[in-house]
């Protein structure tokens, strides 16, 4: 009996001297501020709630080139993050540095995705001109177009139950546009005039619209595309000379505009949902209003966007244990997708985007419909957020289209600035 007691002593003894599993820790580095880091902070915390073998470490750096650069200097030395956000619209100059892995099918298998869940715009966004995955996509966030409804009661443009109809071409539009400034909108349509990516998204979209592009294998604006372009400029020209549009209005303040109620349209990304949300639900916004896909004014149904994906830096050399919980956690991002899009985003990830719970969440249901349209930045390493080609916008398209120089020369001004960046 004594030596039965020994032994059982002594295993207990040894089980006591096992060191702990050990859970793996997760670096994680974002960009995310605001409403948007709000609810991914969540998320980090819900995850790790579940998970007590993996925890995400999270870091938020400063948004745009900080953080770009940010990336750049840690791959170089080796000290990167095991995963972090990334703008689908810097991928190809994300590829150019050489900072971002490839992710496998195997990666994806571990994550229990594949390519066929997402939405095929997103997918060629975030990958290489062969088809290898770097990124996977979050969510699909494009400009839209609110709508405040007082200012077209009684017209065409709203149809029995209050929604916005009518609006097919760009003549449409304009006409909408006068009929807001005769109802007495200061502003019928707002947009951040005086700032870069305001007047980038715009010009980008009616671009599109009109089925041109901007860069093409290396040349800017080549072919009839110099027309298209300053076909754009010279839209958004005609809005500012009609009085229909805020002149050098800052970011903050295009907002305002719509929010004050002086704009009868407000052309602005799907993050500012929240805030029309928040207000209607204390009272404060003052009117009925809704956002829709940008309509189809040039031709071409088609809008600017990007998307918020998470990527894994080059080189990082992790074990394969670490590289499962890594992909664990995309995985999980992606399935519990649908509180992220309380930021007005569209999930990336179909099944999501297909759900009932998604398609009861408006306004971000009626203009779902993008997704399948989402005109993405060219695949040029000079393109993408805070990058040249935004550079331009402010540079070039925001004093033509107040009337400093005309559409034609601005469009050439673009083509030689941009050309002189890819030599």
């Amino acid at each position: 009996m004594n030596y039965v007691k020994s032994l059982l002593a002594a295993g207990a003894m040894s089980l006591v001297s096992l060191p702990a599993f050990a859970a793996q820790e997760v670096t994680w580095w974002d960009f995310l501020s605001g409403g948007d880091g709000v609810r991914m902070k969540a998320l980090i915390e819900r995850f790790n709630d579940e998970h007590p073998d993996i925890t995400i470490s999270g870091t938020t750096l400063e948004w745009g080139v900080p953080f770009y650069t940010k990336v750049r200097t840690s791959v170089a030395v080796g000290q990167g993050p095991d995963v972090m956000t990334y703008h689908l619209s810097r991928m190809p100059l994300g590829l150019e540095e050489e900072v971002l892995d490839t992710i496998s099918e195997d990666d994806l298998a571990a994550a229990e995705l594949s390519k066929e869940d997402f939405f095929p715009a997103s997918i060629a966004a975030a990958s290489d001109e062969k088809g290898a995955l770097h990124a996977v996509p979050f969510d699909i966030h494009s400009i839209v177009l609110y709508v405040n409804k007082s200012y077209l009661e009684g017209s065409r443009f709203l149809d029995g139950d209050g929604n916005l109809t009518g609006i097919d071409n760009l003549e449409d539009f304009e006409e909408a546009l006068a009929l807001a400034k005769e109802n007495g909108s200061s502003a019928p349509v707002s947009y951040a005039t005086g700032d870069d990516g305001g007047t980038y998204r715009v010009f980008f979209t009616l671009l599109k619209q009109l089925g041109g592009e901007l860069i093409v294998d290396g040349q800017v604006l080549p072919g009839d595309n110099m027309e298209k372009a300053a076909k754009a400029i010279e839209v958004m020209t005609r809005w500012h000379e009609n009085g229909w549009q805020p002149e050098q209005a800052e970011y903050a303040a295009s907002v305002a505009l719509f929010t004050s109620g002086k704009s009868a349209f407000h052309m602005n990304g799907v993050w500012e949902v929240p805030t029309m949300v928040d207000m209607e639900t204390k009272d404060t916004l003052g009117f009925d209003w809704g956002a829709v896909q940008i309509p189809n004014l040039m031709g071409t149904t088609a809008t600017w966007a990007d998307s918020h994906a998470f990527a894994i830096p080059a080189g990082t050399n992790m074990s394969p244990e670490k590289r499962k919980a890594v992909m664990t956690v995309i995985g999980w991002m992606e399935k519990n997708s649908l509180a992220w899009a309380n930021a007005g985003h569209i999930p990336a990830y179909k099944p999501v985007a297909n759900s009932d719970a998604f398609k009861e969440m408006e306004p971000n249901a009626t203009y779902s419909s993008l997704a399948e349209t989402a005109a993405y930045d060219p695949r040029s390493a000079i393109a993408g957020v805070a990058s040249p080609v935004y550079d331009a916008a402010i540079n070039i398209i925001s004093p033509a289209m107040h009337g400093y120089m005309d559409p034609q020369q601005a469009a050439e001004q673009i083509k030689s600035e941009l050309q002189s960046k890819l030599q």
